[in-house]
């Protein structure tokens, strides 16, 4: 019981020490990029999100392999050439936010909470990538809908984390919002189900200053049609097809 405790502790330390090091990784690394990102915005759409992505992808293989912790990337195949599409994925841990949009095939954005717009430096490469939305706000949310279809009607991916905000429960998943549903929908878009892998192991969400290093994986399972089908039926559609799949993978 006692050296079970000491080395709980020795792992904590090591843990903090090794979340200091992904601040320290992330924010130099961060100053680096910062100015390719602002050019982005001078870019027309859809090459000027486009050229952000691949900024912010060199960046992520940069920190990734800083912090010990390179993303796999499986399924690309499933992306087909000259569409585009609603991408719903899995969401356990603020480590998610960094890697989604870079490892996303092709220009996308990502719905995302306005409060992070508010971090110095880090909310410029937010906003540049984000369709932001105020949770408390109804106005927001049916303003955000309506950017989203916007988003599609460019022809980039739109990204959404359909749980709402981090799975904090034992099991794969939380239950799904209708939003992403309802959106493919409307634009008459097929669905991508995502699932990242790890993120959880390597940012716990129930830890405040800890990290360790994991390899990541992000898996992209075949497109599902929106067509002639609820919202509801599509929902339930998408979260059994990612639900069975990630008990596959972990079996």
């Amino acid at each position: 019981m006692f050296n079970r405790y000491i080395m709980k502790i020795i792992k904590n330390i090591l843990g903090a020490i090794w979340a200091f090091w992904g601040i320290l990784t992330f924010s130099v690394t961060l100053l680096i990029i910062i100015i390719p990102v602002l050019i982005t915005f001078l870019i027309k759409e859809p090459r000027g999100t486009e050229a952000y992505r691949q900024v912010t992808k060199v960046w992520m293989n940069v920190w990734l392999a800083l912090i010990g912790s390179p993303l796999k990337v499986v399924g690309k195949e499933n992306f087909k050439k000259g569409k585009n599409y609603v991408v719903v994925s899995n969401h356990n841990s603020l480590m998610d936010v960094p890697v989604t949009t870079p490892y996303v095939p092709g220009a996308n954005k990502t719905i995302g909470k306005k409060s992070f717009t508010k971090a110095p430096v880090f909310g410029w490469v937010y906003i540049r990538g984000t369709v932001l939305v105020d949770r408390n706000s109804d106005a927001s949310r049916r303003k955000s809908f309506e950017d989203m279809k916007k988003v599609l009607a460019q022809g980039l991916h739109m990204v959404i984390y359909p749980e709402g905000t981090r799975n904090r429960t034992s099991d794969p998943l939380k239950s799904f919002h209708d939003g992403a549903f309802k959106l493919a929908i409307a634009a008459q878009k097929e669905i991508i189900p995502t699932l990242i892998f790890h993120t959880r192991t390597v940012l716990p969400p129930e830890k405040k200053f800890y990290m360790r290093p994991h390899q990541l994986q992000m898996h992209f399972l075949p497109a599902v049609s929106s067509e002639n089908i609820t919202s509801k039926e599509l929902r339930e559609k998408v979260f059994k097809m990612m639900w069975d799949y990630y008990l596959e993978k972990n079996a």
